[in-house]
């Protein structure tokens, strides 16, 4: 808000609204350590908002240097002018550094996909065995997504870094003739985009990086819940970074917990209620809304710390991050073959037509499971199983590496994105 203020006094006098003489002097006050926080803090309960008090002091600032330059402070602006445009530069600054960290996070996943594009695991739904994918594609469906996030919060920038200043009612009628030429002025002081028309009573802007934040925690939690499954004990594929003192227990010795995770579903737990917070304030009334533009002043700077915290998490645990190859080997063969059922029904379905290759097969898997036997020993007593295939063919279709699809199709193509 002060950065506002500054620029604010500099820009009127470069248009000729204020005296040139006052621009320095109000701008020389314009530093945080200059003010009494606490008392700020007080008056701005009485006040209604933080802009008032902070002008009250800032002008009593310039006073004991200038009385003359005192007066012009704060000169034809309002409130929620200061208030959305300090909210403005601060989020220009977050999204600055959430990007920074984002493109760290594309590249440690990046890694990731190729190291592992190879290793073949589970694929699960309704978090059953499904079928044979490779731990590359699981990591870049991860990829995948985190950069359709970094592209969406980018896009949003030249929307989201928009000037506020419309004075009283969004008429600038204070400035008289000036306004516009402040407007510019100021705008291009503060490298900020000048929308066609203030924005005081319309939060779509405000909204639309609320709901962006929402989807990047969202997506975050979905990297951290695939994590955390598979670091139970029973699936052992992934662990988190070890360290002194991380993911322990205070009474279980054994334990490593997925703290990281954890954090990052907290956060993921908690966003969707701040965002729709947001999307309930956008009715705002008249031309400068009661209570609900208040709403926004706690939920939008808590969904940028659960997105910054779920970001720094999420690189954490991706460049640390444990993958036990061998463990995806052994659970790929805990239904004893059962996993790759499709595939044996694919071939045959091009020899007996599909739907009696799945009965056939369906039949074939209910027995393995009865019987407590491999798949690939069932089929090949199954006289019109052998009847098409051979045992090598049958222990080929049995085999993971062979039933990837376009795993490695998709994989490049998700490499490929910028």
């Amino acid at each position: 808000m002060l950065d506002f203020e500054a620029a604010l006094a500099q820009a009127e006098a470069e248009t000729g609204l204020i005296p040139k003489a006052a621009a320095g002097p109000i701008a020389a006050c314009c530093r945080a350590d200059f003010l009494d926080l606490a008392a700020l803090a007080e008056s701005a309960v009485k006040a209604g908002n933080l802009a008032i008090p902070m002008v009250k002091q800032l002008t009593a600032l310039v006073a004991k240097g200038d009385a003359d330059a005192a007066r012009f402070v704060h000169w034809g602006a309002t409130s929620q002018d200061a208030i959305d445009t300090g909210m403005v530069l601060q989020l220009r600054a977050f999204l600055h550094a959430l990007d920074t960290d984002l493109g760290a996070l594309c590249a440690a996943l990046a890694a990731l996909v190729e190291a592992h594009r190879h290793t073949p695991m589970v694929g699960r739904t309704w978090l059953q065995q499904a079928l044979p994918i490779t731990f590359g594609l699981k990591a870049a469906g991860w990829l995948d997504a985190v950069e359709r996030n970094r592209e969406r919060l980018r896009a949003a920038r030249p929307r989201l870094l928009t000037l506020q200043f419309g004075g009283a009612a969004g008429t600038l009628a204070a400035l008289g003739d000036g306004g516009m030429a402040v407007s510019l002025a100021l705008a291009a002081r503060l490298d900020l985009a000048l929308p066609a028309i203030p924005w005081h009573g319309h939060r779509d802007r405000i909204a639309e990086a609320g709901a962006a934040l929402g989807l990047l925690i969202g997506t975050l939690g979905k990297i951290a819940s695939d994590v955390a499954l598979c670091m139970q004990t029973e699936v052992g594929e992934l662990m988190e970074p070890a360290g002194e003192g991380r993911g322990g227990s205070s009474t279980m010795p054994h334990k490593r917990n997925p703290v990281a995770s954890a954090a990052v579903l907290a956060a993921a737990a908690r966003a969707p209620g701040l965002v729709a917070t947001l999307l309930s304030a956008m009715p705002q009334q008249h031309e400068r809304g009661l209570g609900n533009w208040h709403a926004e002043w706690i939920a939008l700077p808590e969904l940028c710390r659960l997105a910054g915290g779920a970001v720094h998490w999420t690189v954490d645990t991706v460049k640390g991050l444990e993958v036990h190859g061998d463990r995806m080997a052994r659970n790929l063969e805990a239904t004893g073959g059962l996993i790759l059922a499709e595939a044996v029904q694919m071939a045959l379905a091009g020899k007996l037509g599909r739907l009696a290759a799945h009965d056939l097969v369906e039949a074939a898997c209910r027995r393995a499971t009865a019987e407590n036997r491999h798949l690939r020993d069932v089929l090949r007593e199954a006289a019109e199983v052998t009847a098409v295939l051979t045992a090598a063919e049958i222990d080929c279709l049995l085999d993971p590496r062979g039933y990837l699809g376009l795993t490695q199709d998709f994989i490049d193509r998700v490499l490929r994105t910028p």
